[in-house]
């Protein structure tokens, strides 16, 4: 039997609970957790200019540090997202059950697409409008 891949995706620009959650979940389900994350460029355009928080260098760097993730990998457009991974060779994506009923980058690489629910209420989009009004 060879190695399962597991791939999710996303920008994970401030790190919570719910991320954890979804990278444990996710290597559980095979052998290797890669993980891809937005450049810079594509969360400002995805996002608007107050995002990312962290850096990608930051951000890439956090992530790798954590024990169920195997590898990060950065890329700026849809295409090049696809293009990862195809090249990974993933057997399994993890993504937010927000994207139920729509259409997944890449899902035509992988063997099935997983769901993953939120887990309670952390969003990163919450956290930092939290900041905000403690700010202001």
């Amino acid at each position: 039997m060879g190695e399962k891949i597991i791939w999710t995706n996303g920008c994970f620009d401030v790190l919570h609970r719910g991320h954890i959650e979804l990278f444990k979940y996710a290597k559980s389900l095979g052998s290797k957790l890669y993980v891809g994350i937005d450049s810079d460029e594509k969360v400002k355009k995805d996002k608007g200019n107050n995002r990312p928080f962290n850096n990608v260098v930051d951000r890439k760097e956090v992530l790798e540090s954590i024990k169920y993730i195997d590898g990060v990998f950065i890329f700026n457009s849809t295409q090049g997202l696809d293009d990862l991974i195809k090249i990974i060779g993933a057997n399994k994506m993890v993504i937010g059950s927000d994207w139920r009923g729509k259409t997944v980058v890449g899902e035509q690489h992988v063997e099935e697409v997983v769901f993953f629910d939120r887990i309670e209420n952390y969003s990163t989009t919450k956290i930092l409008e939290r900041k905000n009004n403690y700010d202001n």
